[in-house]
Formats: C-alpha cells, sequence, structure tokens
C-alpha cells in the first residue's frame, strides 16, 4: 500500500499526522547538519542570545519558499532543476547546479569530518577511517535500501534532534533574557555580524533545501504510480494541504532546534567568555567543563545523528539536481541499475567530500564562505522558483496563490537585504 493510501486508511492521529510528515520533515532536519550546528554555535558564542530573533524571524520564510517549491514539485512532477531545464536558458541551469555542486560537496566534506571528530571525541581512534566509514554507510543506505525504508529511516533519525532539546534543558539558561531576545529583534550594522547573520540565513534558507524537497514530491508521486497535479486536478486539494503542514511542521522543528543550539552555546560558552567556535565538535567539547558530561554527551551524539540524516540529503540533491539538467534517469525509488550514473553521483560527491578532509585547505574557512555563498546564491534561486510558481505554463491552473506570493517574494527580498548589507559593511 502507498504512503498516500495509507495515510487516506489510517484513523489513528497520531499514525496520520507521522504518515503526513515526509518530504518537509526530513528537509527541515538535515537543515540542522553538523555544518550547521557549527554555524549556529559561533553565532552564540559571539553574540549570545542576541542572534535568537533570527530563527523566529527566519521561519515563515523559509517555510514559503519550501512550501513553494514542494508545490513545484508535486504540480510538474519535475525538481527545481528539470524545470529549469525546460523553461529558461541552458546557463542559469549550469550555473545553479555549478554553485549547488560546489556548496555541497564542500558541506558533505565538513559534515564527515564533524562526525568523524565527534565520534573521537567519545571513543578516540583515526580520523580518517571515521570519515571513510561514515560516508560509506551513508552511501550504501541510500543506494541499496528500499526506497519507502530509507524514507522512513531518514524521519525516524530526526529524532537526534531532540538531543539539543534535552542540552538546552539541562544547563542554566536565563529564560527571561532568552525570549525578550527572541521576540525583539536586534542588529549591529558592522562587518562581523551581518557576514554571520547571512551565515546563519544561508544555512538556514539553503538552495540544497529547495532541490531536495521539490525533487522528494516529484519522487514520491513516482513511487506511489500518480501523476502530477497538472495532470490529475482532482488530487489537488488533499495534496496541497499535505503538503503545507507537512512542510511547515518541518520548517518549524528545523528553526526550533537551531535556536536551542544557540540557546545552550549562549548560555555556556558565550557567559564564560568563549566566543570562538570553529566547530560543532569543538562546542560539544567546550560544553564538557562548563556545562559537564551530560551535556556534552547529548551535544556530540547529536552531532553524529544529524550528519547521518543530512550526508544523504546533501548528497541527494547534488544527484537530482545533475540528473535532472543532464536527463538522466533519476531517483531514488529506481533500482541501482536502473539509475546508474544517478547513483554515482551520490558516489562521487560523497567520495569527494571525504578526500577534503585529507586535502590541504582549511574546511572552517571553506565552510563558512560556503554558507555565505549560499546565501547570496539563495536570493537568483529564490526569484526563478517564484516566477517558474506564478508562470501558467509551468503550473497551469496551480499557480500561487496571492498570499503565499507575497511571503515568497518577502522571503527573496529579506534574503536580498541581508546580502547587501553585507557587502555594504565589509570593510567596516
Amino acid at each position: 500500500m502507498s504512503r498516500r493510501a495509507e495515510l487516506r486508511a489510517s484513523s489513528d492521529p497520531k499514525r496520520r499526522i507521522w504518515q503526513i510528515l515526509g518530504p518537509g520533515l526530513i528537509t527541515g532536519a538535515s537543515d540542522d547538519d553538523p555544518s550547521g550546528i557549527a554555524a549556529y554555535s559561533q553565532v552564540g558564542a559571539e553574540f549570545g542570545n542576541s542572534a535568537c530573533w533570527v530563527m523566529l524571524f527566519s521561519f515563515p520564510l523559509m517555510a514559503a519558499i519550501q512550501e513553494i517549491c514542494a508545490r513545484i514539485g508535486s504540480v510538474t512532477g519535475n525538481g527545481i532543476a528539470g524545470n529549469i531545464r525546460r523553461h529558461y536558458p541552458p546557463y542559469l541551469l549550469q550555473g545553479t547546479v555549478l554553485i549547488l555542486l560546489t556548496a555541497n560537496i564542500i558541506n558533505l566534506g565538513a559534515d564527515l569530518g564533524a562526525m568523524a571528530d565527534a565520534l573521537g571525541l567519545f571513543v578516540g581512534g583515526p580520523h580518517l577511517l571515521y570519515v571513510v566509514a561514515f560516508g560509506a554507510l551513508c552511501v550504501l543506505l541510500e543506494v541499496f535500501m528500499r526506497y519507502r525504508r530509507y524514507i522512513d529511516l531518514l524521519k525516524w533519525s530526526t529524532l537526534a534532534l531532540f538531543a539539543y532539546v534535552a542540552t538546552a534543558l539541562v544547563v542554566k539558561v536565563d529564560w527571561a533574557d532568552v525570549t525578550y531576545r527572541t521576540l525583539v529583534p536586534f542588529f549591529q550594522f558592522d562587518s562581523a555580524y551581518t557576514v554571520a547573520i547571512v551565515a546563519v540565513f544561508g544555512t538556514t534558507i539553503s538552495p540544497y533545501l529547495f532541490f531536495w524537497q521539490s525533487s522528494q514530491e516529484a519522487e514520491d508521486e513516482y513511487e506511489n504510480h500518480q501523476s502530477p497535479l497538472r495532470l490529475a486536478p482532482m488530487r489537488a486539494p488533499r495534496e496541497l494541504k499535505r503538503i503545507r503542514i507537512d512542510t511547515y511542521l518541518g520548517m518549524f522543528f528545523s528553526n526550533a532546534i537551531s535556536w536551542f543550539i544557540i540557546v545552550t552555546v549562549a548560555a555556556t560558552l558565550h557567559t564564560h567568555g568563549i566566543t570562538n567556535v570553529e566547530t560543532s565538535a569543538q562546542a560539544a567539547e567546550a560544553l564538557r567543563p562548563i556545562a559537564g558530561p551530560f551535556a556534552f554527551a547529548l551535544f556530540g551524539l547529536g552531532i553524529i545523528g544529524t550528519g547521518m540524516l543530512a550526508v544523504p540529503v546533501l548528497a541527494g540533491s547534488a544527484a537530482y539536481a545533475l540528473a535532472e539538467a543532464l536527463e538522466w534517469p533519476v531517483g531514488l525509488a529506481r533500482l541501482p541499475f536502473d539509475a546508474k550514473a544517478f547513483y554515482a553521483t551520490i558516489g562521487v560527491a560523497t567520495g569527494i567530500g571525504m578526500l577534503i578532509n585529507i586535502m590541504p585547505i582549511d574546511p572552517i574557512k571553506a565552510l563558512f564562505w560556503a554558507a555565505v555563498l549560499n546565501g547570496v546564491c539563495a536570493v537568483p534561486l529564490m526569484a526563478v522558483a517564484m516566477l517558474m510558481a506564478r508562470n501558467p505554463r509551468v503550473m497551469g491552473r496551480f499557480t500561487l496563490p496571492m498570499p503565499l506570493t507575497v511571503m515568497g517574494w518577502l522571503a527573496t527580498g529579506v534574503m536580498a537585504v541581508v546580502v547587501i548589507a553585507m557587502f555594504a559593511t565589509w570593510n567596516s
């Protein structure tokens, strides 16, 4: 029985909600990858609770643009790259895929390194062996596990993020100040702060999330032998409602976890004068003498758990984009020999990510600037997604309603303002 058939048949409200959750939940949770944890930790360590407002402010913007991308996939039966190839100039497609591959591979390398570092904090041992082991395990599961079981595994993996809720609850937090700083925006017009905010926005509203969720919606239709909504409009009311619930719950979960990470690090490292955190593993290690071994263990295990979710999403979104751009057979629901180039891209991207850990480059600086690059590149990609979702040639009768149009353009405008502010304060 397909997931959507199970959804219609289920009478248990809890089971029904779990069945509704899918691409949106996985997309949101994968956003809190080890690289993202490092970015949020650095912001919390350097600026304390004054950065908490960003997660509340960015939630509706992130949720709106992700719902728009999910609609594109479900309505057209193709991901973002596939639709760009069909309706836009080749140079836009080539530039988009190149930027996505570059940023994703850097993130893959940093995430695998962070997972290996976190495991090393607990058991010691050879860093590179752990990098290879984690990378190989992620590839094997993504390539050879049956699609539905693999998606269920990714959904269950999101529970690892609750480690950061537990960590915040076991450290001493000034909740009154946290509440105030969350509800009242604070902005500091200097280079360090604006670049950090761009990095946070680039980590939170990131192009690979656009590609993954749109392709997963199309993939689910393929797996369930269903036509895109353009060709099956009778399913649209139910499917668009499911997409909205899935996306908004997934993005709320994502931003709530990011908020808890900032709060935890601000309450521990920032208050003790530790303002420079370069990696998620370093943040975990710094927690040990300040917050105790339990908080350290929760934070460290969360890095490994979130990495097992994020690495496949990063590799998978890169493979979806490249395969759709080159018109290869695409999708995790296909058998390996039916989509050899697609699965090879997953393996090669992950393999290059492994190699980054032995190359003579600074992975921390590369990761930070990849987050900034994501923030800068998100702006034109969001604009393209908006134009696509409003175009009847692409969406048929399912172009965006006005409220979602307003929120999508607002999200694009905010990202543009943040990027402009970064360049305006670059040398200040």
